[in-house]
């Protein structure tokens, strides 16, 4: 590995670490080629809104000095990075978003997942943008700038964590982080072609991020390849779970793999159904299966979403309302009012969907589904249309991921090959509680099939 294949070093986290454990190429030379590939790359993408460069060399400084020592290095030594601006960096004012946030104190420590990246080794290289307060699903923010598809910058990158989506799939990085309150990591893997995992509700550790809604956020990371992915949520999981290698390890006891339809094929475009049906067939699923329920866990998802989301942020629409972002200000405002009879019901009905969803896993280890309705729709689009009737985009490309993310199961998304000069799509590998392994075998058969993988950019 050279300076001479920038971009492929920047894209394989893996690999990456192994080559400047060996000596191949240092970790500061790596933090360089990534500094200049985003210099270069994202005036085009506006996936980032803060560079931490003189932290980054430092970092990668500490790495080539541990391997001058003849130290072991941790597994992501030397590997860039990077988060999403709700993430607590020491040091930066965290944005969450919004421009409410800017004018506040930087951060005095790390969120608990940056400090486990920087324990694993990884180089930190910046923050990344999203939708204000996380309520979206484009990142098309009034305050920072949208960001672009880098396989198409006229289309959208999803959201709310489509700038880390968006620094993967343009090579900026190997490795970044992003929440899923509703879909927010799962969209964005879909809408950029890479791969993101949703891990189980609880699983990690939210301490030093900025919060949406207390009863669905989830915290998770993106790659370009399960392997990186793997690694990655290990570091993320501090040795909790198994080791990567173990999370991958396939077994001689087949799968037992549902295709979910009724709502999950109604609510899905032709191009998302194929993907659906490449994955189930590369996995061997033979069952179609109707998940009862699915249409009111989404509804139940969209009223804790409002409710809590309205209650977080009621000062700041009683007093700074006119500052906020107009795409969602609204919503949160409609949110801050509604019922708490309402609440209470949707909590009843979130209930009785987790029992359902425990039941189905009684039969099945995975279920299939696709991760949005349709590929990136331009930016600035007011809706899509799905089976002759138009949506609005920014509400709706969560319709298939919200129903998941009600009752916190753990989800890898993958993408999944498409016909050469249109947009990726992805699909989501849906596991029983804390069984992320199971999700990651599945991403890993898909990619080993060459039915998954990330799709390189014209970038």
């Amino acid at each position: 590995m050279t300076t001479s294949n920038s971009s492929l070093a920047l894209q394989v986290a893996g690999p990456l670490a192994q080559a400047i454990a060996s000596g191949e190429i240092s970790a500061l030379e790596v933090t360089e080629q990534a500094l200049a590939r985003i210099a270069a790359v994202d005036g085009a993408i506006n996936a980032f809104t803060a560079i931490t460069a003189q932290r980054a060399r430092d970092e990668a400084r500490r790495i080539d000095a541990l391997r001058a020592q003849g130290a072991p290095l941790p597994p992501l030594a030397g590997v860039p990075y990077a988060v999403k601006n709700l993430f607590d960096i020491f040091g930066l004012t965290t944005l969450a978003g919004s421009k409410l946030l800017a004018t506040q104190s930087p951060a005095t420590n790390d969120a608990v997942l940056v400090q486990r990246m920087q324990a694993a080794g990884a180089v930190l290289v910046g923050a990344l943008n999203m939708d204000e307060f996380a309520y979206g699903f484009t990142t098309e923010n009034s305050h920072y700038g949208p960001t672009r598809n880098p396989h198409d910058p006229t289309r959208s990158a999803g959201g709310s964590s489509g700038g880390s989506a968006a620094a993967i799939a343009a090579g900026m990085v190997p490795l970044a982080l992003g929440s899923d309150t509703n879909g927010s990591i799962r969209v964005p893997s879909s809408l950029c072609g890479i791969f993101g995992i949703k891990p189980t509700f609880g699983r990690l550790s939210r301490s030093g991020s900025y919060p949406f809604v207390y009863n669905l956020d989830h915290l998770g990371a993106f790659a370009r390849s399960v392997d990186d992915l793997a690694l990655c949520y290990e570091a993320l999981c501090a040795g909790e779970p198994p080791r990567s290698e173990a999370l991958l390890r396939q077994s001689d006891t087949p799968l037992r793999v549902g295709q979910l339809g009724g709502y999950f094929d109604d609510h899905a475009g032709p191009q998302a159904r194929e993907a659906v049906g490449m994955a189930a067939e590369a996995l061997g699923a033979r069952d179609p299966v109707n998940w009862v329920g699915v249409e009111a866990a989404r509804s139940a998802a969209f009223l804790i979403t409002a409710a809590e989301g309205g209650q977080l942020h009621l000062d700041h629409l009683r007093t700074q309302y006119d500052l906020m972002e107009p795409l969602s200000r609204d919503r949160l405002a409609a949110g801050s009012m509604l019922p708490a009879a309402w609440y209470a019901q949707a909590q009843r009905v979130r209930a009785r969907f987790h029992a359902r969803a425990l039941e189905l896993f009684s039969r099945y280890d995975l279920l299939i589904a696709a991760a949005t309705p349709v590929s990136a729709q331009p930016l600035d689009s007011e809706g899509f249309e799905l089976d002759g009737r138009m949506l609005p985009t920014r509400a709706n490309m969560g319709l298939l991921t919200q129903p998941i993310s009600c009752i916190g199961l753990p989800v890898v998304a993958a993408p999944i090959r498409h016909a050469p000069g249109a947009m990726p799509i992805g699909v989501q590998l849906i596991a029983p509680p804390w069984r992320e392994d199971i999700a990651l075998r599945a991403a890993k058969i898909l990619e080993s099939a060459g039915v998954a993988f990330a799709t390189p950019v014209p970038i």
